[in-house]
This record gives structure tokens, C-alpha cells and sequence, in this order.
């Protein structure tokens, strides 16, 4: 599952939200995520912004760029003609009962909310599954989260830091998180370049969101961490491509589709000069030559020591009837 991320960057404009939907599903997302922001129910009206978007106040921002649920039932709609699932982080309880309201197949916990249990609480009844972001939690945190819901859930490993730098992703999370809670894993990227990514699907990440912009010139709190469409379509090639190769483990023993190519390729043993019937062959005696269709040099040793039955030419490929048996 590649999850874009639009969050907050349509600017309360229902036309970009749209228009975002459009270019995310032409970019190859598989799911397509917003926030639901109800300023009244989730901040206090002084609450601090972030160190990274402080040009107006939090719950001003929030208030400002909020849609209605008509508006959030033709982004949901959309995104179902599209053939891609509408997912939604809610950010209060209230939030949980529109989204309920608009029959969403499952939820996804933002990193700030995952403390945050009786939203938790909420969330466990609707029985849906839950995709748990980790960006600012200890393992203590982590554990009360999922002890709270049960089952039914995913996690995500997540550094909430924008961007991210790469000594901060934190790869090894994946691995402890999957041993620890036996559950679905992923990755949650906020760095601004491709790699983190890539080892996080190569390292049994299952989930990998990506914030999704149509530019990072656009205003909001996520635009210029975010990933434009170009970008995201060879980020999304490239992931799949890469889950493609970690499903279909290579048996090195099945060696069937290169039946040809060592023919071709391998080399046999051949006579390094003409030989006499009786001669008892020396290393001095061999040469190892293409086609790979005779004797192979690999086991060249076993024919040390053994008599001719027969002369031999130069170049001849070597059989093992051309030797009397022991």
C-alpha cells in the first residue's frame, strides 16, 4: 500500500483538494490521505504552531481550511471513481463520528494523536482497521496504544522531524516493530528524497506514506516537505518494483531458466593437445573451453589419473566414454 499524503495542503480550497486527488491517482498512489481538522474540538485557540509553519496562528489555520462533510463526500467519492480508497486521519472524536458518517474502511492515527487513548477508545469500537503512525512515541507509548486496541492494526515506524534527515529515519524501528507486535508494518516519510524509502520497502515495510503536493511553492505546513507528481510516480514505480523483488525469493538450486546460458557461457574440459590411446591424463593434458555442454570444469579432477580408450584430437571436448572404467 503507497499512502500520498495531501494533509493540509489544499488550503481549505475544495477545487485543489480535487485536483490533488486527480494527480495523486495519476502519480500511483494507492491510497489517498487528508486530515480532518475541527479546530473547536482539537486545540485551544493559543496553542503553539510548529517551528516550521508559524505565519498564522494554529487554530486559525485549522478553522480556515476545514471542509464541510458535503465537501469531504465528494473528495471521498471521487477518490472511490478513481479506484483508489479515501483514507482520513481524524484529529478529535467528533472527527471519528463524520468519518464515520462518510463509511471510511479504515483509520489512520497520526503520530500526535497516539497518546492520545481515548480517541484510541473511540476508534477501537468502529472495529476498522487502524494504521498506528509512531513519530514521537516511546516504546512505553507504543504499548499502551496497542494494548488499548488489541488488534486489527498496522503500525507505522515514523520520525517527526520536517524533513527528516537520513541518520534520523530509523530503519532498524521496522525490524523491532514487527518482532515485537507480530502485526503489519510500515513507514511513514518525511525525508525529501527517495532513499529512506526504498530501504524501508526493502527492510519489510509494507505501508509507505509520502506527503503529496502539486508543488512545494504551495501554501500550508506541508508543501515544501512534500513530494510533487512527477517525483511520486517513479517514488511509486520504483517501491513496487522493490516489493516485487523482496515477494519472489530465488531458489539457487533451481536451475532450470539457465539450462541455456551455461551452455553457452560455462566451460567443459577439452583436450589441451592431441592424445594417445592408453595415455593417462595429466592437468598438463586439459584445458577448460566454451561450450559448457561437455564434461564440466568443475569437475575436471575426476578424470585426472584415468586411461584413454581411444585417441584424442586437440580441442576435443572430453566425454566419459573416452575413458576405460576403473
Amino acid at each position: 500500500m503507497i499512502i500520498a499524503e495531501i494533509g493540509s495542503v489544499h488550503d481549505g480550497d475544495i477545487k485543489k483538494a480535487l485536483n490533488l486527488v486527480k494527480s495523486a491517482s495519476r502519480s500511483g498512489a494507492d491510497v489517498i490521505k487528508f486530515q480532518m481538522h475541527i479546530a473547536d474540538e482539537e486545540t485551544l485557540v493559543d496553542a503553539p504552531s510548529p517551528s516550521y509553519f508559524n505565519k498564522e496562528k494554529r487554530f486559525d489555520y485549522f478553522k480556515r481550511t476545514a471542509f464541510s462533510l458535503l465537501e469531504w463526500k465528494k473528495i471521498k467519492k471521487l477518490c472511490e471513481n478513481l479506484g483508489k480508497e479515501f483514507l482520513c486521519s481524524p484529529f478529535s472524536e467528533k472527527a471519528v463520528d463524520y468519518l464515520e458518517t462518510l463509511k471510511v474502511k479504515k483509520y489512520k492515527v497520526p503520530s500526535g494523536e497516539l497518546t492520545n487513548i481515548s480517541l484510541l477508545e473511540k476508534l477501537k469500537k468502529t472495529k476498522k482497521h487502524i494504521i498506528l503512525s509512531t513519530g514521537m512515541s516511546s516504546w512505553d507509548e507504543i504499548d499502551v496504544a496497542v494494548n488499548t486496541l488489541k488488534k486489527n492494526y498496522s503500525i507505522l515506524q515514523c520520525s517527526s522531524i520536517y524533513p527528516c534527515p537520513n541518520e534520523k529515519v530509523g530503519i532498524n524501528v521496522i525490524h523491532q516493530l514487527k518482532k515485537k507486535y507480530k502485526c503489519p508494518v510500515g513507514f511513514s516519510d518525511h525525508t525529501l528524497g527517495y532513499s529512506a524509502a526504498f530501504a524501508a520497502a526493502s527492510n519489510g515495510a509494507t505501508i509507505i506514506e509520502k506527503h503529496f503536493t502539486l508543488s512545494r511553492n504551495m501554501y500550508g505546513s506541508d508543501a515544501k516537505n512534500s513530494m510533487e507528481p512527477k517525483e511520486f510516480l517513479f517514488f511509486v514505480k520504483n517501491i513496487k518494483e522493490i516489493w516485487k523483488i523482496m515477494d519472489n525469493p530465488v531458489d539457487k538450486n533451481n536451475l532450470k531458466e539457465y539450462k541455456d546460458m551455461k551452455k553457452v557461457f560455462e566451460k567443459s574440459v577439452v583436450a589441451s593437445k592431441d592424445l594417445k590411446l592408453n595415455s593417462i591424463l595429466t592437468k598438463k593434458d586439459i584445458a577448460f573451453k566454451k561450450p559448457g555442454t561437455g564434461i564440466k570444469a568443475i569437475n575436471y579432477k575426476s578424470l585426472i589419473g584415468k586411461k584413454l580408450n581411444k585417441n584424442v584430437k586437440k580441442n576435443d571436448l572430453l566425454k566419459k566414454k573416452d575413458f576405460y572404467e576403473n
